[in-house]
């Protein structure tokens, strides 16, 4: 009996021990949290006491643009905007062209000549219009770019098939529309003139056209469409349609370089009541 109350005294001094040691290993390892850290005795400053920090600009950059009079500034193809001795920005002839080595980036004219690249054909038409000595000649006034590449025989366009190309364009045009308007890349206001076309049938081949003529005049818009400003159409067609060139040149019937929405209806046959000129631009205001 008393060897069995040894045994439990024993294990009972053991548990004390362990115990005790738990305690000490647990105190040992507590982080003890200094009274400054105390959130109790954190003081709260007064707006006054607060350090003023400089905190840069959002507006910076905006400012910067606003100070700059060029820009706000379009100058078009082949110029660039440069601000005389006067601080006013003035539109000016392109200095220098970047120097193209590569074929792919050589254009062909309308004069069929290849040039080393877009922006030397744009050069020499502001040259042309400005006066400069450099100007090839007068007929350079009106230069353009027909196609990418260079300079090479198209086939000739045949007198049907010239007969047949308004209804073709028109159906292209259509398409065009309808694609962008599903990417929805159209505005609110040509998204609608899209939808209108769809459901009326007479208004399909008109809203496509005056859409097309209104994307086509430049910035900023004039109410007409130059030769130059039919190059985002005849240039990536050229290789593919060859009657594109002839056909877009026969829709200036009055050859001063510039075509009228109702020039461009005629050339691609529409009823003439049926033009108005419905540009976003124009909408808008």
């Amino acid at each position: 009996m008393k060897t069995h109350i040894l045994v439990l005294v024993v294990v009972f001094a053991i548990l004390i021990t362990d115990t005790a040691a738990e305690r000490r290993k647990h105190k040992k390892y507590r982080k003890k949290v200094p009274p400054s850290e105390d959130i109790s005795n954190i003081e709260i400053k007064s707006p006054e006491e607060v350090p003023h920090v400089e905190v840069p600009s959002e507006t910076g950059d905006k400012d910067s643009l606003i100070s700059d009079p060029c820009a706000q500034v379009y100058c078009g193809a082949g110029k660039i905007c440069q601000v005389d001795e006067d601080d006013e920005p003035q539109c000016v002839c392109i200095p220098e062209c970047p120097v193209e080595s590569e074929p792919r980036r050589q254009v062909c004219s309308n004069m069929n000549e290849t040039w080393t690249s877009d922006c030397a054909v744009y050069q020499q038409r502001c040259w042309c219009n400005s006066g400069d000595a450099r100007c090839r000649g007068d007929e350079y006034k009106h230069i353009h770019i027909e196609y990418y590449g260079m300079c090479r025989e198209m086939r000739e366009c045949v007198k049907e098939e010239m007969e047949d190309f308004p209804r073709r364009m028109r159906d292209w045009l259509f398409n065009i529309m309808r694609d962008m308007a599903d990417r929805k890349e159209l505005t609110p206001h040509y998204l609608e003139m899209e939808r209108e076309a769809e459901s009326n049938l007479t208004r399909r081949w008109t809203n496509a056209a005056i859409w097309k003529w209104c994307d086509l005049d430049g910035n900023p818009p004039d109410r007409s469409v130059s030769r130059h400003e039919l190059f985002p159409i005849r240039a990536p067609l050229m290789a593919l349609e060859h009657c594109i060139a002839p056909f877009l040149n026969d829709c200036d019937k009055d050859d001063n370089h510039k075509i009228s929405l109702e020039e461009w209806g005629k050339c691609l046959e529409l009823d003439e009541s049926d033009l108005e000129d419905r540009c976003d631009q124009i909408a808008g205001q």
